[in-house]
């Protein structure tokens, strides 16, 4: 079994759920007590998060990339960046792993709607994550459509995620907020929602979504056990 290297803290909540979900996936696949190799590096967020607000992502690269090496240099060889948003550096981190192999979230995802057979996929996320290309790209090399939110609406899904999700808070009126949201993209030909962070999942669930859920860390974890398994 390869040693999975996870790249998370942003938040814990979501790094919390990989740590599970890829163990579940381990005991599934091999049963008995078997578990995954894991190792961690989890960051303080409150920094990156008020360095994001700031738009001061040459400090937010410097302490991702000091992380990844420790991973490397501690025995990983897999690597998993627990965030849609931080893949803004897939490439930077991606190079300082080497041998290392990253597995890029937005790949697995891509993948994953194309044989589910999608063709135009809403895209829920950070702002960043919605209106930056370094995501969106990945979707779209696989042939897909992607639409997201009008403006006003993708200001506070930005706010639900990191004044609410990130902080634990997960409110009734929230939940009912981003289904409509999601049903407005149904209505303009969504034929699925990718989840496209961490932290959505967590209030955004199948039985409550209007369309059907791509959940973009669920993939991602299944990713990486079927890697360390490989």
């Amino acid at each position: 079994m390869k040693t999975i290297g996870l790249l998370g803290g942003m938040s814990w909540e979501s790094t919390r759920e990989y740590y599970r979900l890829i163990n579940e996936k381990v005991r599934k696949h091999l049963g008995g007590l078997h578990s995954a190799e894991i190792l961690m590096a989890s960051v303080d967020f409150q920094p990156l998060s008020t360095a994001m607000e700031k738009g001061d992502w040459d400090s937010i690269r410097k302490v991702l990339l000091e992380r990844t090496r420790l991973l490397k240099d501690a025995g990983t060889d897999l690597l998993l960046i627990c965030t849609n948003t931080m893949h803004k550096f897939a490439s930077d981190i991606a190079t300082a792993a080497e041998p290392v192999k990253l597995i890029h979230i937005g790949e697995c995802t891509a993948a994953e709607a194309s044989r589910q057979g999608y063709k135009k996929v809403a895209l829920l996320g950070t702002r960043f994550t919605m209106e930056e290309d370094f995501y969106r790209v990945k979707l779209e090399a696989a042939g897909l459509v992607v639409l997201i939110p009008e403006e006003k609406e993708r200001e506070w899904i930005n706010k639900l995620i990191f004044r609410e999700l990130c902080a634990g808070i997960f409110k009734e009126e929230s939940r009912r907020r981003i289904a409509e949201i999601t049903e407005k993209l149904a209505e303009e030909g969504a034929e699925a929602v990718v989840l496209g962070c961490t932290e959505l999942p967590l209030i955004l669930t199948p039985e409550e979504s209007p369309l059907p859920i791509l959940d973009t860390m669920e993939i991602h974890a299944e990713a990486a056990v079927k890697a360390a398994l490989a």
